[in-house]
């Protein structure tokens, strides 16, 4: 992947990072996961750091991806995509909120969770298949504790945003954005 800013007339385009992306890439964004696939740029475990110069991104968004990293990983991850971020720049996360299922159970709605009758019939069942994902998932996660964690990663300005809401200069981060009724979305700067 080309790392050199690209002029688009009078502007220089943004450098920005689609970590943790999934089986495709999408076109315009510097595409990265631990699996190969369709439009995949780089080919990588986080845990072994990425193949990118230290500032040299915009912007990261992350969607769904964090949850699959064991908890002792979390902090060394998130510091290898602060490492890569230019000063002043912003990293989105979209991850599965643990309080939305949690009181989801509580009200006892099972129409919340994405979990078939098939799988589990019981609202606690539905809860913790869905929190673990079919065991994809190795970490659960709380505004505050997302928050703990990015601190401890040296994030400065940690703020919960809402859906394709930013509190970024960068209002094409929130592209990515999905999964709106399971998930929390925070951002910081590095």
């Amino acid at each position: 992947c080309a790392m050199n800013s690209v002029q688009t007339g009078s502007e220089i385009a943004v450098i920005r990072l689609n970590w943790g992306c999934g089986p495709r890439g999408v076109p315009g964004w510097i595409n990265s996961d631990v699996k190969d696939g369709e439009g995949i740029d780089l080919c990588c475990d986080i845990r072994n750091g990425l193949p990118l110069p230290e500032d040299s991104t915009d912007y990261i968004v992350s969607i769904h991806a964090l949850q699959a990293l064991p908890y002792r990983d979390l902090v060394p991850a998130l510091r290898e995509l602060r490492r890569v971020l230019k000063p002043g720049g912003t990293l989105r996360l979209g991850l599965p909120d643990l309080d939305k299922g949690i009181q989801s159970y509580l009200r006892n709605d099972p129409g919340y969770f994405y979990i078939s009758d098939e799988d589990a019939q019981s609202i606690g069942g539905k809860l913790i298949i869905q929190m673990l994902w079919y065991g994809d998932s190795r970490s659960l996660f709380t505004y505050e504790f997302i928050e703990e964690l990015l601190k401890k990663a040296e994030f400065r300005q940690v703020k919960r945003c809402g859906y394709k809401q930013t509190a970024s200069p960068f209002k094409e981060i929130v592209a990515l954005d999905n999964r709106e009724r399971e998930s929390l979305f925070v951002e910081a700067v590095k």
